[in-house]
């Protein structure tokens, strides 16, 4: 074989390992499941998310990666292979009011820029769980005891929830974080479980009584207040009575006035003998004249006028003590 001829199969050779580089890499499919980065001379320009058959400039122009657009998630604080919980690798934390809990969350995240995840940070994910450990413990830290073993766990978990997002949109890693789940916040150990259970119950029995206290204070409140209005009531009744009272003697006064300025002397006869009628009410009343001579009289009280012997003037004395002798 000639040199010329060994040329021209190398040639053939080259061009049809070239046909088959173009041919094989100048398309690709993506699945629904997966997104697609494509990299011109080794710079990404564009992110594929739409699943079906694409082409590009054959390898080495232009190169694919494929990543997954499932949800990942992101177990922090324990071991989720672990049967035992007890020896699970938990995370200590401190909260504000300086006391040791456990804490365990779960991170669900998808990655939602392909290629700010692939060339933003060498570890993506170990920056996702430094910003999770982070968020976690400030919130904690920040927090009471109670709060994080009781009611206060949903608004614990939504604050950390906002802290991460923010973070991790600061850091352009190419993540989303979809939702956290705050797991358990436990005490350390049984000792410091029993301890606190017993501080608990404490407290509980210190409300009860607390409130029991401001039960019966209200009541005894509330009756004070009732028998403060009746007082008041009574009170107002009394005054309007007196008032009507005064507005009544008033209403006689004027009357008996105006009789007195029509007949001075009967009306003040008249009410001489009421006064006596008010002061001696068991006396008999006897209208005399001025002659001192006995006349007809009216007993109060007494519904038949009767009369008094009649007593002897000076003048009859005598001639009856003659007519005697």
């Amino acid at each position: 074989m000639t040199l010329r001829q060994i040329y021209t199969w190398i040639a053939i050779s080259i061009g049809i390992v070239i046909l088959a580089i173009v041919g094989t890499t100048s398309w690709y499919t993506v699945d629904e499941s997966e997104q697609a980065v494509i990299l011109t001379f080794g710079e990404a320009e564009e992110s594929i998310t739409n699943p079906g058959l694409h082409f590009k400039m054959p390898w080495p122009i232009q190169e694919k990666t494929k990543l997954s657009k499932e949800t990942f998630s992101l177990n922090f604080g324990y071991d989720q292979g672990q049967d035992d919980k007890g020896k699970a690798n938990q995370v200590q934390m401190i909260t504000g009011d300086e006391n040791i809990v456990l804490a365990d969350l779960v991170v669900q995240w998808k990655i939602t820029e392909p290629a700010q995840y692939l060339y933003q940070s060498a570890q993506p994910e170990l920056v996702l769980n430094n910003a999770t450990s982070a968020s976690l413990r400030q919130i904690i830290g920040t927090s009471k005891i109670d709060d994080a073993l009781t009611s206060g766990k949903a608004e614990i978990e939504n604050e950390v929830r906002e802290l991460l997002v923010s973070l991790v949109e600061d850091y352009n890693i190419g993540i989303s974080v979809i939702d956290v789940k705050l797991q358990e916040v436990d005490l350390p150990n049984s000792e410091v479980r029993t301890a606190f259970t017993k501080v608990t119950d404490a407290r509980e029995t210190m409300n009860t009584k607390i409130n029991e206290a401001k039960k019966y204070k209200n009541e005894k409140y509330e009756e004070a207040l009732g028998e403060k209005d009746a007082i008041i009531s009574r009170s107002e009744g009394a005054k309007v009575a007196r008032i009507e009272e005064a507005k009544g003697d008033v209403a006689q006064f004027d009357a008996l006035y105006t009789e007195y300025e029509n007949s001075p002397t009967v009306t003040e006869n008249r009410l001489v003998i009421e006064t006596l009628e008010d002061v001696l009410p068991q006396a008999n009343v006897y209208i005399m004249n001025d002659d001192g001579n006995t006349v007809k009289y009216l007993p109060i009280g007494n519904s038949q006028v009767q009369s008094l012997p009649q007593q002897q003037t000076p003048k009859q004395e005598q001639d009856g003590g003659s007519n005697n002798e």
